[in-house]
């Protein structure tokens, strides 16, 4: 629940660091990546040490940070560096008229780097026997703690990425930006085929996921009639029936074990 608050103190600390510390935009970007990673890593050793639910400590860290990022600045700081400048304004063309951003290109690298880790390393292949049953995978030897650790640091992470990219769109770091942005990281992943049950979901639907959200966007904003609110509805109505889904089949499979042992 803290990712929004995590882009948006990202976001205001890195322009802080590059604007009044005149730090070189790359050391900024380092030291806030750092931060975030260690911020999630904070609230995973929190929630594996002491058994408490994930839901509450990420909203106290939710509460933090956007704290924090109003603590920094109480309004947004536009960033003048020429080096700031030069990264945000590169892009790689493609030919036929068509080009991605260094926003994009991160994008795109993360996401590759998530299927390998996911699909072809120890790593991940602990994080799925983590998702379907915790304690069976700390019985069957898996460093449970380390791994949920490693989960959050990478959701914090990620989190300061975010915020990374969206300084470099917008020129600015803002505090007050990435509100409900949790909410819609949930339903993504949610619609793209992920169980909130855990131990079953794939990048690839999540990416969809993602593409859903982003195109529904699109067609509100470009359309222009309507009204911005239809967004969340329409979100709403598909996590709510994704969810309906999961549960259907999850009580179909259920019902076909108990068949065969029978």
């Amino acid at each position: 629940l803290s990712v929004g608050a995590v882009v948006a103190c990202s976001s205001i600390v890195m322009a802080t660091l590059i604007e009044r510390g005149h730090f070189h935009p790359a050391v900024a970007t380092l030291i806030v990546l750092v931060l975030g990673g260690g911020f999630g890593w904070a609230q995973g050793g929190l929630i594996h040490r002491y058994g408490l639910p994930a839901f509450l400590v990420t909203l106290g860290g939710m509460f933090l940070a956007r704290g924090m990022a109003f603590v920094v600045s109480m309004e947004s700081m536009g960033i003048g560096d020429r080096s700031f400048r030069l990264a945000q304004d590169f892009t790689w063309e493609l030919g036929w008229k068509a080009s991605i951003s260094s926003a994009g290109l991160v994008f795109i690298g993360l996401f590759g780097l998530g299927l390998w880790v996911m699909h072809w390393t120890v790593f991940g292949r602990n994080i799925y026997a983590m998702g379907g049953s915790g304690e069976s995978a700390e019985l069957m030897g898996l460093p449970l703690a380390r791994t949920r650790m490693s989960v959050y640091a990478v959701s914090g992470f990620c989190g300061a990425l975010g915020g990374v990219a969206t300084t470099l769109y917008t020129s600015s770091g803002n505090p007050a930006m990435g509100s409900g942005l949790e909410l819609d990281a949930i339903a993504a992943v949610v619609i793209g085929g992920t169980l909130l049950s855990g131990g079953v979901g794939y990048l690839w639907g999540t990416m969809l996921g993602v593409l859903i959200f982003g195109t529904i966007q699109s067609v509100l904003i470009f359309d222009g009639r309507l009204n911005s609110w239809w967004l969340r509805i329409a979100i709403g109505t598909l996590l709510l029936v994704f969810i309906l889904l999961q549960r259907i089949l999850a009580v179909g499979v259920t019902r076909a074990g108990k068949g065969k042992s029978d």
